[in-house]
This record gives C-alpha cells, structure tokens and sequence, in this order.
C-alpha cells in the first residue's frame, strides 16, 4: 500500500535540514523550493495548547500487519535512520525522543499559537494570502483549563485570528451538541464533517465539504469527523448523532466535488493515519489526504496507490509543534507536482505575533491564580505520548491508588499531555493538560481479576487489531500497581497474560479495589485533578522510572 516515501520533486521540499543549534533559525525553518502557485498549510490536534510546550514523542509506536515497520510505526533512531535525519538537530529533538531532556534543553520549547501565527504570516507574505489555504484536521477546543471552562472560546479566538479556513472535529463533540452548534456559529471558517448524520431525521449534520479558489485553482476540502466519538466519548453528550468511516460515502464525496470543477481535492481527516492509508488506497480521485488524531509527526507524504492514482497521506503531529506546507503545482485541470515540508515550530526560533500574543494573555488573565498554581515539583521526566504508560500516566495512576484507596487504577490510553522536564515545578496548568475533559469524575468499585482482564484486552484490540478499519483511537489503558504481559500477534482475549498485582498472580475470580476516571457512564467520585493536586502536594517531589506496569511485548 505504502510505495514510496517522496518523488524526486518532494524531496526538493525539505532542504537546509536543520543538524546542529547553531545553524537554527527562522530562515532556515522558513526554507521551501517553491512548486506552483498553491499552498496548502496544516495543523491538528493543537490541544488547546496555546503557549509553547514540551511534547515527547513516543518510544513505542507499534504497527501490526501491514503497518509495521512502516511510518509511522518507526521511532527514535530507527526514524532518523528511516528520514536521513543525523541525531543531535533540530529534526531529532522535533520527531523522536533520542537525548530528549538534553535537546529540550537546548532548543526549547515548542509551538505556541503566536509563534504558529509568526510562521503561517511568512508564508502568507511569501506565496500571498490569496494562494494559501490554511486548515485544522481538529481536537482543537480541548485539552487546557481555559478551553475547558469557556467551552472552547478560547480556542474559537485563536483560530480566527489564525485565519484558519477550515476544520474537522473530534474532541469538539465533548462540549455536547448544543454547545457545539453554539460554538461553530461563532466560527470564521466552515465546520466540515459529511460523516455525521442525525439518526432521527436520517440527515446530514454538518455541511459535507467546502469549494475554495486559490491560485486560480478550485479546491474541495471534504471533512471527516472522528469516525468513533460514540465509542470513545460518552454518548449522551451526542445522542442523536451517527457516525462511522463510511468509505462509500468518501467517493461519493469526492465524485460530487470533481463534478463541480475541483481540480485538487483534499480529505482533513480526524480518522487516524493508518485509517488514512487504508482508505487511501481504496478510494479514487483524491489528492491529499491532511490526517490528525493519532498525532503522528511524519516528514513526508505517505504516497498510495488506489486503482486510478495515487493519494499523498500527511499527518501533521499534535500540539501545534509543526506545520505542514505542501505547495501544489496544477495543470489541465488536475494536480501534477507537489513539494512538502513538516515544519518544526522552534518557539525560540520565531518570534512572537504580538496580536497573537496579546489575545493569549487577554485569555488567560482571569484564570492565572488557578493555573498558576504550583503544587510540587518533578526530579524525573514526565511524559504521556506513547502505545503504553508514560511518567505522567504513572503519576496519574499512583494518585488515584493512594488516594482512593485502590489496588489497581485504570487512565484512558490519551494521547494529549504535554511534558515536563525534570526539575520543572508541576503546576495546575499542566495537570490540566493531562485531564482537562468534561467527564473527569472518578470512580472506585469491585471488579474480579477476569473484568480487568476484559478490559485489557477489549482495549488492546482496538489498539492491535490488523485490520486499520478496526482500531477505535487511543492507545493502550494505562494500569497502575498492575503488571501484564501482551501477545500482539494473538487475537481477542488472548494478547494479555501474566497479570501480577503486589508479586502475586492476579486470581480470575478474585475481587479487586479498582479505580479509575474518564467513565463512559456517569460517575460522582472527585474530578481528577483534584486527585492529582492532592498527591502531588503530599509527595512535594516526584520521581517515576519508566516501564514498571508492562512486563513484556511478544
């Protein structure tokens, strides 16, 4: 499916890479070889992060059947390997997490929305506004405290300061559908999703697609919502709405689009970029896919095959730390040459949009004693993005079992979360950053050894299972005081084995303490912040070596 990492032409995209910190800079970020008079610029799954962070990529992103080994299924030095990328520079400190506490600490933090705007005006100024069109493939409005109690408003003034000019949801559908018809009347730029449909009224929801002119060419971007929200978010905050990946309905899509003229067609995808290479291969006469949810950083297009062409799969990362350019050459009515760029968003390497950067301190004036507040301190890193439990999973997972008196706790497999590096203080904001949802009460009850076991398992096949169309997002539950081993290769109820708990063998029929947060059905326990700040205030110091809950992956 996968047939290539980038034509001669898209390798002319990525030039001037970015070894060494002294050759860094906002000219070399800016470094493009022009193709045509189209651009095409791209960001996901910002998670309302507006400042700049620290984001670690994983150590561990496993593929299964055809995906492995494949991008984006590569990471650390097997990635600088796989992209020609020398470990030490800028790309390694962007893409991997090779000698992360060191780089970080030379480049910096990342993203921002000022420094994203610095960036996005650039190139604006150099191609001009008229040929740009700059799109978010979603998970937007959420994942800070100040989105979580403006409902996203936050988020809705940044972006249309932005200029952004067209989105797809997912985590937007949290707020619950009022507010979400709420918020998008309150958008600059069209809210697209054709995978949606009101299961009273048999209707489309959201307008399907959107025909932009740029560069004199005709553009349909079609959305594609989260195909899974009904499963992965609570239901009742959006009953009467359908969705699923409905590849027919893709191509129908797309044929109405050409059939209006469009010369290049794009899908902002929120479906996952496996889900993405998949559907690539099967759907005909689409040019782009601009993927988000699974927050996979790749510096070039995945291009696959279908039956009448090929399909350029981006996906462009998380927490506005890059940028995608794709400039796009047309002819005779069809796309014939692309070049491409995964921009790194080095914050101290651009400056700050002052307008950007004035609304940004306008939004979080009220809430600085609360998100200010410092409730102790990290000697080790603190990380989320990974298939298996990060520090800060095990952080989370540790309180909710001291505080809640438990002997097993379960985290979702998310993967927002910023990171912290060690001697960093852990503020509020950044407990947020790893539990700011509209459903975050926690939950203590009895469970048998068997009912965990399901658990594991029911989420490791939507994690493992081969067929791309079958995987429902997030990754692995995260576990704490629990030890286990995973079978990836086995099906359903056979990946977990070995569960351990204290040194001793998890009984099947035995009761158990489990707690948890983040319940599909409604729970009355504290939020889990609350739980959080509590334990971190009592340790005053934290330190967590990595890898304690997995005993093996075979």
């Amino acid at each position: 499916m996968q047939v290539g990492a980038l034509t001669a032409a898209g390798l002319m995209g990525a030039p001037g890479l970015l070894r060494a910190a002294g050759k860094a800079s906002f000219d070399e970020l800016l470094k493009f070889n022009n193709k045509g008079k189209l651009t095409l610029l791209h960001f996901t799954d910002c998670h309302a992060q507006l400042l700049p962070v620290y984001f670690r990529e994983p150590d561990t992103n496993i593929g299964v059947g055809g995906a492995a080994g494949n991008a984006p299924h590569i990471t650390g030095k097997d990635f600088l390997k796989h992209f020609g990328f020398q470990p030490g520079g800028v790309e390694a400190y962007a893409y991997t997490m090779t000698d992360y506490v060191k780089l970080a600490q030379e480049f910096g933090p990342v993203g921002g929305f000022a420094h994203m705007t610095s960036l996005v005006k650039a190139i604006r100024d150099q191609r001009g506004a008229d040929n740009v069109l700059l799109l978010d493939s979603g998970d937007t409005w959420q994942g800070s405290y100040t989105s979580m109690v403006t409902k996203g408003q936050d988020m809705i003034d940044a972006c249309n300061l932005l200029g952004v000019e067209g989105m797809a949801p997912h985590w937007e559908f949290t707020y619950g559908a009022e507010q979400v018809m709420a918020n998008i009347e309150k958008l600059n730029y069209p809210f697209l999703a054709h995978n949606v449909v009101d299961t009273e009224w048999e209707e489309p929801v959201f307008k399907a697609f959107e025909m932009y002119e740029k560069a004199g060419t005709k553009i349909a971007v079609i959305g594609q919502a989260f195909p899974y929200s009904p499963i992965a978010n609570p239901r009742r905050m959006f009953p009467k709405w359908s969705m699923g990946i409905q590849e027919d309905a893709v191509q129908e899509r797309v044929n109405e689009a050409r059939e209006q003229g469009a010369q290049v067609v794009v899908l902002l995808s929120h479906n996952g970029m496996d889900v993405d290479l998949k559907l690539a291969s099967r759907v005909v006469g689409l040019d782009v896919i601009l993927g988000g949810h699974t927050h996979d950083a790749v510096p070039q297009p995945t291009q696959v095959k279908n039956p009448e062409g090929v399909t350029l799969v981006c996906n462009s990362g998380s927490n506005t730390k890059f940028l995608s350019r794709m400039d796009i050459e047309v002819a005779n009515g069809r796309m014939t040459g692309w070049n491409y760029r995964l921009i790194p968003v080095i914050s101290n390497l651009i400056p700050a949009d002052k307008e950007m950067a004035g609304l940004i301190e306008k939004i979080r004036a009220p809430h600085l004693k609360e998100i200010n507040t410092v409730v102790g301190k990290t000697d080790s890193l603190l990380y989320r993005r990974g298939n298996f439990n990060g520090t800060f999973d095990d952080l989370i997972c540790n309180a909710l079992n001291t505080q809640m008196e438990s002997e097993v706790s379960l985290s979702p497999g998310f993967r927002w979360g910023v990171s912290l590096l060690p001697g960093q203080d852990i503020t509020m904001d950044a407990i947020y950053t790893q539990t700011a949802i509209t459903y975050p009460n926690t939950y203590r009850r009895q469970m048998t050894g068997e009912q965990i076991k399901v658990i594991l398992e029911d989420v490791a096949d939507n994690l493992f299972n081969p067929d791309p169309y079958r995987q429902q997002g997030g990754d692995m539950v995260r576990v704490g005081g629990l030890r286990y081993k995973i079978a990836l290769g086995e099906s359903i109820g056979k990946r977990i084995s070995a569960m351990e708990l204290n040194g001793k063998a998890v009984e099947p029929n035995k009761q158990y303490w489990v707690s948890g947060w983040a319940s599909m059905g409604e729970v009355d326990g504290p939020p889990v912040w609350d739980v959080v700040k509590k334990h971190v205030q009592e340790k005053k110091r934290i330190s967590i070596e990595p890898g304690y809950n997995l005993k093996g992956i075979v």
